[in-house]
């Protein structure tokens, strides 16, 4: 390693370390070595190679000083050309060392990512939907990318070169003193002028760098929001794309004006400090060359001393800032931890049975629910603010209780913000309830497997999501083994199988982002069909047609009567002509079941539900009337 690339290599160290200085407890290093114990055994093999290496790099500059003494003693050619071929064998060992510690280091970094991704993401799959609701998706998805990586660069990367600065520190050290004492202690003394520059100019770099790291963090959510299809749309109806591209350019300019000042910066230092390395080489070979004269030093040892040279400052600069790029590491598996550590709210039972066979009742008794607080399911971090939001808790469903025979319909109707979708999520255990049961076939869902409950429950939401996949993946995502016949009986049972034929791809069509390339009708047909390959025993429709127009409706409205056949269904409904046929109907205010009972005995009944049946047909009335008097205006005109 020469003088130049010690002094980019002291600055790279020096930077990067200023960016983690935290301090982390015992509990933490006692969790990242349980979590490095698989690997162990490659760990200690890298370990050890690494030593190796180390001693190898400081055996040859000792060889070439003894080439040198004999050819200047006139020895043999044959001792030349054997000290000349074991530095050879030498630096062939070295090579092949590093290709295997690079590819235990590979193999070591790889494997703990691997594991340490796939914990992550598995343990937040098992998080409430409270936490999705929360959690900024681009923050969740750092830590799964950039802090996992940060962790895995503290065996990777900073382990080995500790140990192997370590011992190449020592054994240079020892070399140098017994060749010279005078030189090393000269060498020593000149360690501040590599040091210190390093650590300020360090400062200086990560301060510019975490200014970049901002401003492309700030572009990145700005690419994401605004590239996104809701997004786009959004900016072209009321965003202002002249103010969004020059709030863009600015920061990229930004960017690009910190990228040249951390080059220059950069560039001074590393020519600044070639040139004090180049002086230090002059003072060995000065002061090396008076000691020989003298008699008091070999020749070969002045050349040996100039090679050991940059092996002694390349190790005490990295060394020097050893501490804080280990904290830089180890930060980063803080961060992973802290999403460890948040607990799941839905926990299967170890004991935890399956639905039971046969046609499936639900059933609701005296339900008490509150949304949990943000400390039981999020992070600060993860939600970008100072403080977690401390409200929470309060009591949104207050005593609700019905039950819905096997095949029976029952209808949820009322004002918005009541509590109807509450009580649909709580049937496929998005949420437990604090207080009562929720029961399937007669079992408390905190009894049943998860996996037996999703096998049971089917459910459409208003939104209809799909995935940026194919049609295929996003109906397969119902049921995996499902064949070709199956997928176009369930498309034309949702009456969207013409559709799909049309398309060139077919099947293959892929639907965008969200879906948005098929209309809100096609999604939310989609989303049945994905419902009808499922074949689930009860069905839950949350306000499936609220944003439809009435041509959508219709079509949507045969694919759920379809769906809802033979089954039991809880349907929210927003207009309530599409649950007169209810077997019952619970009209909720305020978390509260207020009135229950069929379409004419509620009607009969007066209270809520009449009122807001004829809010609902005087608005259909009105509208219609408005459509026959601008149908007839032309035809009066004429």
């Amino acid at each position: 390693m020469d003088m130049e690339v010690t002094a980019w290599h002291s600055l790279h160290s020096a930077s990067y370390a200023q960016q983690g200085k935290r301090t982390f407890s015992r509990s933490t290093l006692r969790r990242i070595v349980a979590f490095a114990r698989p690997h162990r055994r490659p760990l200690t093999w890298f370990l050890l190679l690494s030593t190796v290496t180390a001693v190898l790099a400081v055996a040859t500059p000792l060889l070439a000083g003894r080439v040198v003494d004999a050819i200047v003693g006139g020895e043999a050619a044959a001792t030349v050309l054997g000290l000349s071929g074991l530095i050879a064998a030498i630096a062939l060992a070295e090579a092949g060392l590093g290709l295997l510690t690079r590819w235990l280091s590979a193999s070591l970094g790889e494997g703990l990512i691997l594991d340490l991704r796939t914990t992550v993401y598995d343990h937040v799959q098992r998080m409430p939907v409270a936490f999705f609701t929360r959690t900024r998706t681009g923050a969740l998805v750092s830590r799964l990318n950039n802090d996992v990586i940060g962790a895995q660069r503290a065996f990777s990367d900073t382990l080995s070169s500790v140990v192997g600065n370590v011992v190449t520190l020592l054994l240079t050290l020892a070399v140098m003193l017994s060749l010279s004492w005078q030189i090393t202690l000269i060498a020593l003394v000149l360690l501040p002028v590599f040091v210190l520059p390093a650590r300020r100019v360090g400062r200086r770099l990560a301060g510019l760098r975490r200014e970049a790291s901002d401003h492309n963090a700030a572009m990145g959510t700005q690419m994401t929001e605004r590239f996104s299809a809701p997004g786009a749309t959004l900016v072209k109806l009321f965003g202002r794309p002249a103010r969004e591209s020059a709030e863009f350019a600015a920061r990229a300019r930004r960017v690009r004006d910190i990228g040249v000042r951390t080059a220059m910066v950069q560039t001074y230092f590393v020519t600044a400090l070639t040139l004090v390395s180049a002086l230090a080489l002059a003072v060995v070979y000065g002061l090396g060359g008076f000691l020989a004269l003298r008699g008091h030093l070999e020749t070969g040892a002045i050349v040996s001393l100039a090679l050991l040279l940059t092996r002694l400052y390349a190790p005490l600069t990295a060394l020097s800032g050893a501490h804080t790029e280990v904290m830089s590491a180890l930060v980063s598996f803080e961060r992973v931890f802290e999403v460890l550590d948040l607990k799941p709210l839905i926990e299967q039972k170890p004991d935890a049975r399956a639905v039971p066979d046969g046609p499936v009742s639900v059933e609701f008794d005296s339900v008490r629910f509150g949304y949990p607080a943000a400390d039981k399911v999020s992070l600060a971090s993860l939600e970008e603010v100072a403080t977690l939001d401390t409200r929470g808790g309060a009591e949104v469903l207050h005593d609700v209780s019905f039950r819905a025979e096997p095949g029976q319909m029952v209808a949820l109707v009322g004002s918005s913000g009541a509590g109807k979708s509450t009580i649909a999520q709580l049937l496929p255990r998005l949420y437990d309830a604090d207080t009562g049961a929720v029961r399937l076939a007669g079992v408390d869902v905190r009894d049943l497997t998860a996996d037996s409950i999703r096998d049971t429950l089917g459910m459409v939401t208003q939104d209809g999501h799909l995935f940026h996949d194919t049609i295929r993946e996003n109906l397969l995502l119902a049921r995996p083994s499902a064949g070709e016949e199956e997928l176009w009986d369930a498309l034309r049972r949702a009456r969207l199988d013409g559709l799909i034929a049309s398309l060139p791809d077919g099947l293959d069509t892929v639907v965008g982002e969200r879906g948005y390339r098929l209309s809100g009708g096609e999604r939310q047909r989609l989303t049945i069909a994905r419902l009808l390959l499922a074949r689930p025993r009860v069905v839950i429709l949350d306000e499936a047609t609220a944003h439809l127009d009435n041509t959508s409706e219709a079509a949507v409205q045969e694919a759920l009567a379809e769906a809802l056949e033979g089954r039991t269904s809880v349907v929210i409904a927003h207009r309530l002509s599409t649950v007169r046929a209810a077997d019952l109907i619970l009209v909720v205010e305020d978390g509260r079941i207020v009135q229950r009972g069929t379409h004419d005995a509620l009607l009969a009944a007066g209270g809520r539900y009449e009122e807001l049946y004829r809010t609902q047909f005087e608005q259909a009335r009105t509208s219609a009337e408005r459509a026959a008097r601008e149908a007839a205006a032309p035809a009066s005109a004429h």
